[in-house]
């Protein structure tokens, strides 16, 4: 046995240099097969998530031209201080900025809730028929968001034909009709209820997914100890669904950061502009006024909100720790 002085290595034998070639080339046969696959997901990536991004973050500095061979003027952080100092401007974004926070405070609470709610009721052993009940909460997510828009408008329509306010009236809760969609905050409930009824399905069959991986021994025993349902559902079944909870929630208060169709299809941003919220204020502004520096402008604002939120809930759930 040859022994090596301090700061000498043995050099690899032939076997080694054969394995590490073999290693390699295999290596490189994998990497040609998927570069097909990996190089359509690139450019697809970079067409449509990275190159609309820089462009538009570039766009929100400029006085941005849609016609060809017209200038767009660098005006810099011009767009982002009218945001917030010109009178006109600033009105309508702080009310678009209110009333996304709004949506977001209202519905994600009582999204969640149902969705837990449903889901729990539907997993129980004594409901029968629970991949048609899954099918029926699932469907509002697959309906076009046109279908159920008009829907609503004529379930919450003013006057006495309005079956909302026809069934009021008939059983005598209110005695003249509510005008839902011509003030403001009846149609900002009729637009987080669309909200909600549209999407609670998407939380429910997450959940009830999630509640088939928990293990049936946990409630057995629980049984055997003489807990009752409620504290099953409080001691069991909450904390093993808490890292569910939290995607669901994120996801949620996302989706109530990009509320769009509600308000635009139901209201259009009305009355008098009170309902906007910030993506139908940023398409207004776009493609209505076409200012589409200080819409770019407005959009970015939105994203770096929407990526803070989201990036401290994960760090948070990077350092939770979960039964």
């Amino acid at each position: 046995m040859t022994s090596l002085t301090p700061g000498m290595q043995s050099e690899p034998t032939f076997r080694e240099k054969k394995s590490f070639k073999d290693a390699f080339k295999k290596g490189v046969r994998q990497w040609l097969k998927v570069l097909p696959f990996v190089i359509l997901g690139f450019i697809g990536t970079s067409v449509f998530v990275i190159y609309p991004l820089v462009k538009g973050i570039i766009m929100s500095f400029q006085d941005y031209k849609i016609m060809p061979g017209q200038k767009s003027e660098w005006v810099g952080f011009a767009h982002y201080v009218d945001a917030f100092t010109d009178p006109i401007k600033s009105r309508a974004f702080f009310q678009a900025i209110k009333n996304t926070i709004l949506n977001t405070v209202f519905t994600v609470p009582i999204n969640w809730f149902l969705a837990v709610f449903f889901a729990v009721l539907i997993n129980a052993k004594f409901v029968k028929y629970k991949i048609a009940f899954r099918t029926i909460y699932y469907l509002p997510i697959i309906t076009s968001w046109i279908v159920v828009a008009y829907l609503f408008r004529f379930l919450f329509a003013a006057g006495e034909n309005g079956i909302v306010n026809f069934m009021l009236l008939n059983v005598g809760i209110i005695d003249t009709p509510i005008n839902w969609l011509g003030n403001y905050w009846t149609a900002m409930m009729v637009i987080w209820t669309f909200h909600i009824w549209k999407t609670v399905g998407w939380g429910i069959v997450i959940y009830l997914a999630a509640l088939q991986g928990i293990p049936k021994s946990l409630y057995e025993a629980a049984n055997i100890d003489g807990a009752n349902g409620i504290q099953q559902f409080r001691f069991i079944t909450l904390p093993m669904l808490a890292p569910v909870t939290i995607f669901i929630v994120i996801n949620l208060i996302m989706g109530a950061f990009n509320i769009f169709p509600q308000v635009y299809f139901l209201t259009k941003g009305g009355p008098m502009g009170q309902t906007e919220v910030l993506p139908s204020l940023i398409y207004k502004q776009a493609f209505t006024s076409m200012n589409f520096g200080y819409a770019s402008a407005m959009g970015v604002m939105m994203g770096l909100t929407i990526f803070i939120i989201t990036y401290t809930q994960m760090r948070k759930i990077g350092k939770q720790k979960f039964l």
